[in-house]
């Protein structure tokens, strides 16, 4: 009977709400001790936590990417051109794969790349499987982002490993950063600079 949604005269609500949940150390080492190196979920694993990229940034990566020490790709999401260096870490998973390389880093059993929501629920399985019912994908983005901001990173550092482009979503992954040591830095940091 109304021809007009009253909703749309109204502002949006906003969800108090976190996201994603950041991996914690705990859970990376739980992921590791089940999934050795040498497996494609171990290898998933360390591509989504090293390189700090969304998952169809990961299931795009190709072996042509990798050059220079460095993995090369375009953000699907924000056209953004990323250079990523490798870290020991994830070499090491890469080195660990045996077989022949196909085209794409982590590909289905058919030689193809994954689609991001497939990709998305085969790594959820693996999770599982670790025991790790609250861990995703994008959380390991959000880990990295953690892991850096604890290690002071500043703000233009974290926006330069994640491609984002304002400080404020560089709050959003950082939020589960350990206030306490962060904030117990900055007072010794500024209390040793004091007494000169």
């Amino acid at each position: 009977m109304v021809k007009r949604n009253a909703a749309d005269y109204t502002d949006p609500i906003k969800a108090n709400s976190t996201g994603f949940r950041a991996w914690s150390e705990a859970d990376i080492a739980a992921y590791r001790a089940r999934h050795p190196l040498g497996t494609k979920a171990r290898l998933a694993m360390e591509l989504l936590l090293w390189t700090g990229q969304r998952r169809q940034d990961v299931v795009n990566m190709r072996w042509s990417n990798v050059r220079d020490g460095r993995i090369h790709l375009d953000q699907e999401k924000t056209g953004k051109p990323m250079a990523i260096k490798i870290a020991p870490q994830l070499m090491a998973a890469i080195d660990a794969m045996p077989g022949e390389r196909g085209d794409f880093i982590l590909q289905t059993a058919y030689g193809k790349a994954h689609t991001a929501a497939g990709f998305g629920n085969w790594f959820r399985d693996q999770c599982d499987d670790a025991g790790l019912k609250n861990c995703t994908a994008h959380g390991l983005r959000k880990a990295i982002a953690r892991r850096a901001a604890e290690l002071r990173a500043t703000n233009q550092q974290l926006k330069a490993l994640g491609g984002w482009s304002g400080d404020s979503e560089v709050g959003l992954y950082t939020a589960s950063a350990d206030q306490k040591g962060l904030a117990d830095s900055v007072i010794d940091a500024v209390s040793t600079w004091e007494r000169g």
